[in-house]
């Protein structure tokens, strides 16, 4: 599971994150949303272990971020909106190097399965050069899932992708779930969060305004209206739900994080 407790990030004076905290259980999928400069990818980095929280505490499958950072990475995987990838590494090449740095076993196997489930069986000899986006972006994809993550980390996950491959991609973050792992999804496609999440937390200026399952939210902003959907329901918070103003450093502790 997903833990965060008082999660706070300053860059300098500026609180991009502020005290926020949740957690995601084994099967569960957050989406996490909220206006540009919200605190979303900055959440995100935090969480995976990229960029280090000013204050507070995050567990990845019950290991502490902090005190043991590379048994918490072991346990998770990170997708960012732009895919990288090593130029002279083909596609097959990719996943046995990621498989060595993870040492997995029997990886042959898990390698085939993963190339023929993202329709990358094809292309599994050709260098990054050769690929579309989309195709870049499924081999992260592949190369993140390699070692079975019991957490993931979706920072806009369609981007790039054809309508086959959106609804693959779907149906693999859904496999993902239903595995037991803990999922977030940071995407402004409310119909994708709408369609696949258990969860949502809404952030406005680093703040958490709103958090609980899709139904729930639905209850307190639809007025009445079951049939309201979440990109309306999203707005409707945007509009209403007004969080305090950053904090100076008085109050922060000041200082760059």
């Amino acid at each position: 599971m997903i833990e965060v407790e008082g999660l706070t990030k300053l860059y300098g004076d500026f609180a991009a994150v502020q005290n926020l905290s949740f957690v995601v259980q084994p099967g569960q999928l957050l989406g996490l949303v909220g206006p540009n400069g919200a605190g979303k990818t900055s959440t995100l980095r935090c969480l995976a272990g990229i960029i280090p929280a000013t204050r507070g505490s995050i567990r990845i499958a019950s290991r502490d971020l902090a005190a043991d950072p590379v048994g918490a990475k072991a346990q998770l995987a990170f997708f960012s909106d732009e895919p990288r990838l090593f130029d002279y590494l083909t596609v097959r090449q990719h996943l046995q190097f990621i498989g060595r740095l993870y040492g997995v076993k029997e990886i042959g196997p898990r390698m085939d399965s993963l190339l023929e489930e993202l329709e990358l069986t094809a292309k599994a000899n050709e260098l990054p050069g050769a690929l579309s986006r989309g195709m870049k972006q499924k081999v992260a994809i592949a190369c993140g899932l390699l070692h079975e993550p019991r957490v993931v980390f979706f920072d806009e996950p369609l981007t790039g992708l054809d309508p086959l491959a959106i609804r693959r991609m779907k149906d693999t973050i859904r496999r993902l779930a239903a595995g037991g792992a803990a999922i977030v999804i940071s995407s402004h496609l409310m119909h994708l969060l709408e369609e696949i999440c258990s969860h949502i937390l809404v952030l406005k200026r680093g703040v958490k305004v709103v958090h609980g399952t899709v139904e729930e939210i639905r209850q307190q902003f639809g007025g009445g209206d079951a049939s309201v959907d979440l990109e309306e329901l999203f707005i409707r918070i945007a509009n209403q739900a007004e969080p305090p103003a950053n904090p100076g450093p008085a109050e922060t502790g000041g200082g760059p994080a």
